[in-house]
Parts: structure tokens; sequence; C-alpha cells
């Protein structure tokens, strides 16, 4: 029985940092340039761009801001506040 439960574990583990590892790559791509980012978002039109920072509208008609910030791109409001090691936090 012990060993059903080790296997089992072990698979929800791996599992848990698949998902992790994948999640960490799509957001260092999406981060990493304007145009990366304004898909990320789900931007449909290109309202206005600037060195940076671009406005756009996202498929369900809001309109929001894309800033840079220590070049990577952002939401605007939504920076990071704390980085350790070039990996950035936010709340």
């Amino acid at each position: 029985m012990s060993k059903i439960y080790l296997i089992t574990s072990v698979f929800i583990v791996f599992l848990i940092l698949s998902f992790g590892i994948n999640q960490f790559l799509v957001l260092k791509r999406a981060h990493s340039n304007f145009e990366n980012y304004y898909t990320f978002r789900g931007c449909v039109q290109l309202l206005e761009k600037k060195a940076d920072y671009g406005v756009c509208k996202t498929g369900s008609g809001e309109t929001i801001k894309i800033v840079k910030y220590n070049n990577k791109w952002y939401l605007d409001g939504d920076l990071p506040w704390a980085c350790l090691g070039g990996i950035c936090f936010g709340l």
C-alpha cells in the first residue's frame, strides 16, 4: 500500500513542478518584449506605442496601458514589488 502512496506522491509533485516551470517560462517570455506582452494580455488593436509604454484595446473592449519597467513589460499599475536574482515578484 505504501508503494502506491509513494508513486502517487511522486507523480503529484512532478505535475506541480511541471505546471510551475511552464508558468515561469510563459511569464518570462511574455514580459520579455512589447509584442509578447501585447499578445499575452489579449490585445487586438494598438492605439499608441512609445519606447517605454503602449496603449491597446483588448478583445473584451478594455483599453489598457503596457509599461516598460527594468527592461521588462507589465500592465500599468501591476509592477513587481521585489526582485531576487533577476526574478521579480508582484502582488
